[in-house]
């Protein structure tokens, strides 16, 4: 595939839109920590030419000796799932060129113009060798602004006769533009499109950033192909400006990943049918999103907030957690309240607390005392601490705590006698929302 072989590059394409792990192994793989290709993202609303202005694109790239790559998002079939328009059948002036490569990714639903998987296939045909990975968007609106987060430049095409829809345009898809392409420039009012630009720009500009250019293009005959060479060669050879681009690039892969990520493993936690129920709750509105996704977060976390293991050796405890077995131990915190000094060790929902004596007289410590080094308490996790305290004490539970305290990290706690619980300690725990 570094080679640039046509079918080798299109299976590993296809490995990136499937996602899952073999794409991550491939990425894996092809991270070599370079990156030559120039990205150049192509938007604008549907009808503007920005498939005829692509292919002009390819074909002056092509006549100054470079490899091409061109990823054509088009909206899904909802038949097949595929790309519904097929892009490359407007280009099959380079079809048979073996150094322009043509692909068609369907959206599947993604917001903002783009594939999921546009930013991966990007980086295949980086790692393949192209010089220049054109990307192409659906069509946009006016908050659909996905491509200026993925693109090293990002043109922003229009059309004589769409001044209202500059206007509608001009609080989102305008601000992401390096460069202004008025498309068509041979049909009566291209001269005002592109004054309504210049307008719009000396009225909303974001001034931290150099002015983008206006240029007149006939996509059709040709008209101002070079012009659009020569500005986009200009951003490829301004490395200060192009390197803080691509850490946002890499900065929002990052954040899309984990966010991927981290709900996959959500629905992979949660009980069957929770998913299905909640989004029912949400489309019925019993409650806001953002409590019924805090409540979808704690379910999948579980019950068990933590286990705690007394020590009277603190610094052999951190060395058999923290470097025999290589997990994560936090800073100390004292715990006034119940006399301890606490080190919770590794991460995820479900920790382990190691907790030591800092008053002697302390009930920790007398515990310590009487029963030695070990498992202490475990904790659990509850939404309503006073509420779960009422209701246990209603039902015969005997409790150490009758109200909560304070206890580390300014979570709330309670303690429940060993005599209700078969002879094991128990801790409530409610945190904060968001903790």
């Amino acid at each position: 595939m570094r080679a640039g072989d046509t079918a080798a590059v299109a299976r590993a394409l296809s490995v990136v839109e499937r996602r899952g792990a073999p794409a991550e192994r491939l990425l894996d793989a092809l991270a070599d920590g370079t990156r030559r290709a120039l990205v150049v993202g192509v938007t604008g609303p549907p009808g503007a030419g920005k498939s005829t202005l692509v292919g002009r694109l390819v074909g002056g790239y092509r006549g100054r000796g470079r490899r091409v790559a061109v990823l054509a998002v088009d909206p899904t079939s909802p038949f097949t799932g595929g790309a519904l328009l097929g892009d490359r059948l407007r280009m099959q002036a380079h079809a048979l060129d073996p150094d322009v490569f043509i692909r068609s990714m369907a959206t599947r639903g993604h917001l903002g113009g783009l594939s999921a998987a546009t930013s991966d296939a990007a980086d295949v045909l980086d790692a393949a060798g192209f010089d220049v990975v054109l990307i192409e968007t659906v069509g946009v609106g006016q908050d659909e602004i996905d491509i200026a987060r993925l693109a090293d430049v990002c043109l922003v095409v229009v059309v004589p006769g769409t001044g209202d829809d500059i206007q509608a345009m001009k609080a989102g898809v305008m601000e992401i533009a390096d460069l202004f392409i008025v498309n068509k420039a041979d049909l009566p009012g291209a001269d005002q499109a592109a004054a309504a630009i210049e307008q719009n720009l000396d009225l909303e500009r974001d001034r931290a950033r150099s002015r983008p250019a206006v240029l007149r293009v006939s996509a059709v005959s040709g008209e101002g192909i070079d012009a659009v060479l020569a500005a986009l060669d200009a951003v490829a050879a301004d490395t200060d400006s192009l390197q803080p681009r691509r850490r946002l690039r890499a900065e929002q892969a990052l954040l899309a990943a984990i966010s991927d990520e981290l709900t996959s493993r959500l629905r992979a936690l949660l009980p069957q049918g929770a998913w299905e129920s909640q989004v029912d709750a949400v489309a019925a509105r019993r409650g806001s999103v953002q409590r019924i996704a805090r409540g979808m977060v704690d379910l999948a976390a579980g019950d068990l907030d933590h286990v705690a293991v007394a020590t009277d050796a603190p610094d052999e405890a951190l060395r058999v957690f923290g470097e025999q077995f290589g997990l994560v131990v936090d800073a100390p915190e004292d715990v006034p309240d119940q006399g301890v000094r606490v080190r919770f060790v590794g991460r995820g929902a479900a920790r382990i607390e190691l907790v030591e004596a800092l008053d002697r007289e302390s009930p920790f410590a007398r515990s310590l005392a009487r029963r030695g080094p070990g498992l202490h308490h475990v904790a659990l996790r509850v939404a309503d601490l006073p509420a779960t305290l009422a209701r246990l004490e209603a039902a015969g539970v005997r409790l150490i705590d009758r109200a909560p305290r304070i206890g580390a990290h300014g979570t709330r706690v309670a303690f429940v006698h060993p005599s209700s619980t078969r002879g094991v300690l128990v801790e409530l725990v409610e945190r904060a929302p968001g903790t």
